[in-house]
């Protein structure tokens, strides 16, 4: 991306603006010192923070004001106005807050405030230690969240991976073609888990939750007690019992490791191929075509991604790889691989130095069976995320809560983070119920769409706007009611829609 030096867009805040130019509702968007700043007139006054969403660098300006609330029009990332607190995820880092100074009808913004934010209210509960079990989006975006609410107790998080929380979205995008490094990976350095007091231990595998006791046990024998548990495992991915897909050659695309191991194999590759056709198999047939290496697809479906986006979103994403020169297997299923070749069940042959199996994942309740909590694909939780036992919760894709008379279990990035933040609250006893609605995006050649609600059984789509233009807004209706909604270039509506799904 070239670079500009020119200012971002609006006022500069530093030579004053009218104080009838700030809007009763909305904002006003201008510059301090070559920097984005918005300017709010709320209910106590005006109060200025910065323009730049602290996850990836949207402007806000571009996002949704809810009452004191802006909402990020790329990941739906929700700030406050008043202190710039970062709300709900995907970002965590707070916006900057400015001085806001008013001479007779003229408002000027210059110096940046460094007074601390009132202190957090004292922390709810009384729990003196808490155990979270996973180190994936769930228990990261908890363990941050009570240190943000003034938990200071007992902070454990247990992980079985090698490696700290990292962005795990982008290991399928920028990380896997190449173009993000590895230093961008991870949420947090290691200094954020030493300053805040959180234990975070890894490759900490936990074998036995023992309610009773109310201790974990770890695979080397530790017995680790706690007063209230988060159990946030995650998903793994399916494993195919197809013959060959235990070559050193197959790989899953779930962890750092993963992504890091799928990148060795790939500097001497020529052909991959991608068993699947979900999101993140689509993701890394671009990441990979962008590496230059030769790419096909192989799926059971006649029209990738139609059971989520309909047939002309998925024919539309389809034909965008195609347009790349990903090469498609429709309708085939792999019978076996010899470490070179692919055998597929219409006989075609499709050769392939590595191979990327996405057969979908499934939830790791094993843990929570063993402990006598109730499961039914995922860790049932009532609408607090808490399980069949009490003080012992469970959020991101393991868990299974309540929504639409039923129970969902939703596999998005920053849904799992949501509910890790709610999930720390009600660990302190907040008693919140989780009401928030899912989003995700997926990145294909340099195309985000976005996706709002939960979908599942709709029976219409109606789409305003132009998919060969890149420029939609598509409605997912089940029985004439909006349930969901997948745009490109319409990020303001789809943040609306997301707003009206939650009331």
């Amino acid at each position: 991306m070239a670079h500009s030096d020119a200012p971002p867009p609006g006022p500069d805040l530093t030579l004053g603006v009218p104080l009838s130019s700030i809007p009763a509702a909305g904002v006003l968007a201008g510059h301090v010192d070559g920097m984005p700043v918005l300017l709010a007139r709320l209910d106590d006054g005006l109060h200025a923070v910065s323009g730049s969403c602290t996850h990836y660098g949207a402007a806000l300006a571009d996002g949704l004001v809810v009452g004191e609330e802006i909402r990020c029009p790329w990941h739906h990332a929700c700030f406050s106005l008043r202190t710039g607190a970062a709300l709900r995820a995907p970002a965590f880092a707070p916006l900057a807050r400015w001085k806001v100074e008013i001479d007779g009808d003229t408002v000027f913004v210059r110096i940046e405030e460094h007074a601390p934010i009132a202190p957090p209210p004292p922390a709810l509960g009384t729990a003196a230690r808490i155990v979270i079990i996973g180190g994936g989006a769930a228990g990261f975006a908890a363990a941050q969240r009570l240190r943000t609410l003034g938990y200071d107790g007992a902070l454990a998080m247990l992980s079985a991976d090698d490696a700290p929380p990292c962005d795990r979205p982008n290991l399928s995008k920028d990380f896997l073609a190449g173009t993000a490094p590895e230093d961008w990976i991870p949420l947090q350095g290691p200094e954020f888990y030493a300053e805040h007091a959180i234990d975070l231990r890894l490759r900490c595998e936990v074998v036995a939750i023992q309610t009773g006791t109310r201790h974990v046990v770890t695979a080397n024998g530790e017995r680790i007690g706690y007063d209230r548990l988060l159990i946030a495992t995650g998903a793994e991915p399916r494993a195919l019992p197809t013959p060959g897909f235990n070559l050193p050659n197959v790989f899953v695309l779930r962890s750092l490791s993963d992504a890091r191991a799928i990148i060795a194999a790939c500097e001497g590759a020529h052909r991959v191929a991608l068993v699947g056709a979900g999101f993140i198999g689509m993701e890394a047939a671009a990441a990979l075509r962008a590496r230059g290496l030769e790419v096909h697809v192989v799926a059971p479906e006649a029209i990738p991604m139609e059971r989520v986006l309909g047939p002309e979103l998925g024919e539309f994403i389809t034909q965008l790889h195609r347009d790349h020169g990903v090469v498609f297997h429709l309708q085939a299923k792999v019978q076996s691989f010899d470490g070179r070749t692919l055998l597929l069940d219409d006989g075609a042959r499709v050769g392939a130095d590595v191979v990327i199996v996405g057969a979908g994942v499934a939830p790791r309740t094993a843990l929570a069976a063993a402990a006598g909590m109730t499961v039914d694909n995922g860790i049932l939780v009532d609408a607090q995320l808490q399980t069949s036992i009490p003080d012992h919760y469970a959020a991101g894709d393991v868990a299974r809560y309540p929504h639409g008379g039923g129970h969902v279990r939703v596999e998005h990035w920053v849904h799992a983070q949501r509910q890790g933040q709610l999930a720390a609250a009600n660990l302190l006893g907040a008693a919140q119920a989780f009401t928030d609605v899912p989003f995700f995006w997926t990145h294909h050649y340099g195309m985000d769409l976005r996706y709002t609600g939960h979908g599942q059984g709709w029976d219409e789509v109606r789409i305003e706007g132009s998919l060969a233009h890149q420029d939609f807004l598509a409605r997912f209706h089940r029985k004439g009611v909006l349930v969901a909604a997948a745009s490109l270039g319409r990020d303001l509506a789809n943040l609306d829609i997301e707003r009206t799904l939650q009331s």
